[in-house]
């Protein structure tokens, strides 16, 4: 049997686990696979890998040489398709970006200042960040505008992506114009305990924050229905639902926008590019394009420009001094 990168990520897993059951669930295969693909592994380099214990299993010596060999080899080999696959998706017209990005209000206003630049953008939508992110990593796109509710970055911690706040937005309430607090400066999140929710799909720790944001509140929220924008649109205005948007969510006939006091929800615009991309030069650029249009889009709203004065850490971020 000749040795392939494969059995390399294998002998790394186990070793990493401390298990082949752990390595097999990693690896996303069957325990009995994983040790007999080992078992192969070990016949075709002449002696074993691991010494079993109690404990789980640790190196041996030739155990101990595969994995150094195998942690040199295996990212550069990484690093190897990653480049490959950005070279083999280069754009046919150097004046061409691909940009992919999730539902916000930056893209449409990106779109136009890099117009303006002379620059054509082909753009990839996405209801999943990690999408996003690993379609940026391959190659296939040059950036990513995304946008998060916690403290992390999508995408695999070894992706390699350089990732850029644009801005953190405070999450709000959309309601329809009839409902009692429709008209109100903030709501405090216990006053809507009994509603009926809607959402948009995606793959975020969202649902997780808005859940733990209502726990603090003292209530646990009815389960969501998740739809696509223009159903959750016309859910609200029909008085079915109430649904949770970025505070710069342009205003629809009929439903209005309201904060939620204390602001225990957020949404951070990111812009993520790759180091070795082609257009990683320009980051800086589009960076400053994305935080120019998410400002024009948040002035659309003086409501919330109103509210931003009282709770700084949220809406466009401070303009650079001349």
């Amino acid at each position: 049997m000749n040795l392939e990168v494969r059995h390399l990520r294998v002998v790394c897993a186990i070793a990493d686990t401390g298990s082949v059951t752990k390595a097999a669930s990693l690896l996303g295969l069957a325990q009995p696979a994983v040790t007999a693909q080992l078992q192969r592994i070990e016949r075709a380099l002449g002696g074993p890998l691991f010494e079993r214990g109690r404990r789980g299993v640790t190196p041996t010596a030739l155990g101990e040489l595969v994995l150094t060999r195998a942690r040199v080899v295996l990212p550069a080999m990484k690093g190897l398709q990653e480049d490959a696959a950005r070279l083999a998706g280069h754009r046919v017209q150097p004046n061409q970006w691909r940009i992919g990005a999730v539902s916000g209000p930056i893209l449409g206003g990106l779109m136009s200042r890099l117009a303006d630049d002379g620059t054509q953008v082909l753009t990839h939508p996405s209801h999943w960040a990690d999408n996003l992110a690993e379609l940026t990593a391959a190659g296939k796109l040059d950036f990513c505008v995304v946008g998060v509710c916690g403290d992390t970055v999508p995408g695999a911690p070894d992706d390699g992506l350089v990732w850029r706040e644009i801005a953190i937005d405070a999450v709000f309430v959309m309601l329809p114009e009839s409902h009692l607090l429709a008209d109100r400066w903030e709501i405090d999140l216990a006053e809507l305990a009994g509603a009926q929710w809607a959402s948009l799909p995606g793959d975020g720790c969202f649902g997780d924050c808005f859940a733990a944001a209502c726990a603090r509140a003292g209530f646990t929220p009815r389960a969501m229905y998740e739809m696509d924008f223009g159903n959750a649109l016309d859910a609200v205005q029909a008085g079915h639902a109430v649904g949770l948007c970025k505070a710069t969510f342009r205003r629809v006939d009929g439903i209005v926008t309201v904060p939620i006091a204390g602001a225990p929800l957020r949404w951070r615009h990111l812009l993520g590019w790759h180091p070795r991309g082609e257009a990683a030069a320009f980051g800086d650029v589009v960076l400053a394009h994305a935080v120019a249009a998410y400002a024009e889009s948040a002035a659309r709203n003086p409501h919330y420009l109103k509210w931003c004065e009282a709770n700084p850490r949220f809406g466009p971020p401070p303009l650079p001094i001349a």
